[in-house]
């Protein structure tokens, strides 16, 4: 239960203050002795906190995702390999799991979709990292539409596609080898661009390092640069970036 609708359960008399009381002690973070969840970062930045997978044993991992189950918060964990994504499901059959983005997610999102990202990569090998940036963007509540293949190798695709991407709120251009795309897409658009270098490509592409480095030194304006493979980051920057759009849309 979050903080608004614990208030609103007080005021209409359906919850005793000393009930209301347990709940808020839970509110700023819970301690499960191994890890403390941060149950009231969306009160403070408008999104829930959001679970690494990579590294954490399975027990840890399925104590944690019953604690927001417990609580009925949804919540999106990241870079969960297919043996992890099975242990919770086998405790939690609720939860879903993508094998190409490697998101595992208990719940939807609250809201219905608003606004528009884009979502671009250069070649198909970039959709693995574009997927984690295009659904945790929707997790977050963006509207999100996908363009890929567009990478500058055939860039008549790019500008087959030119007005869609246009019309977004923000774009994230995601790309291996040289790291082109961000650039190129920066210099056709009056939207903020998120380059998202991946570590697709050959020897000397340095595991993402020269698309790294091509977006940084970009001479286009308006780009900003996450690490490489972020599909994360990349995705979180573009919800806020829509969601302060959108919000500025609705005072208007």
């Amino acid at each position: 239960m979050q903080l608004h609708e614990i208030l609103q359960q007080v005021q209409a008399g359906n919850l005793e203050i000393s009930q209301a009381e347990q709940l808020l002690k839970n509110l700023p973070y819970e301690d499960l002795d191994f890890a403390k969840l941060d149950h009231h970062r969306k009160v403070r930045s408008g999104f829930g906190e959001v679970i690494y997978c990579a590294g954490k044993s399975t027990e840890h991992l399925i104590s944690i995702y019953q604690a927001f189950a417990d609580k009925n918060t949804c919540v999106m964990g990241t870079r969960a390999c297919p043996e992890q994504a099975q242990a919770v499901q086998a405790v939690l059959p609720q939860v879903k799991y993508d094998p190409v983005s490697r998101i595992l997610r208990l719940g939807e999102r609250e809201n219905q979709p608003l606004g528009n990202v884009a979502v671009c990569t250069a070649g198909t090998s970039d959709i693995a990292v574009a997927e984690e940036a295009a659904q945790t963007a929707e997790f977050l509540g963006a509207q999100v539409q996908r363009i890929y293949d567009v990478g500058v190798a055939g860039i008549h695709r790019l500008f087959a596609r030119l007005e869609d991407i246009q019309k977004a709120n923000c774009i994230i251009a995601a790309a291996g080898m040289e790291g082109a795309l961000a650039g190129v897409i920066a210099g056709l658009v009056d939207k903020p661009v998120i380059a998202l270098p991946t570590s697709v490509g050959y020897g000397a592409s340095f595991h993402g390092v020269s698309a790294l480095l091509t977006m940084l030194n970009s001479c286009a304006e308006g780009i900003a640069v996450v690490n490489i493979d972020n599909g994360f980051g990349a995705g979180y920057l573009a919800a806020q970036i829509n969601r302060l759009i959108e919000n500025g849309n609705a005072m208007q």
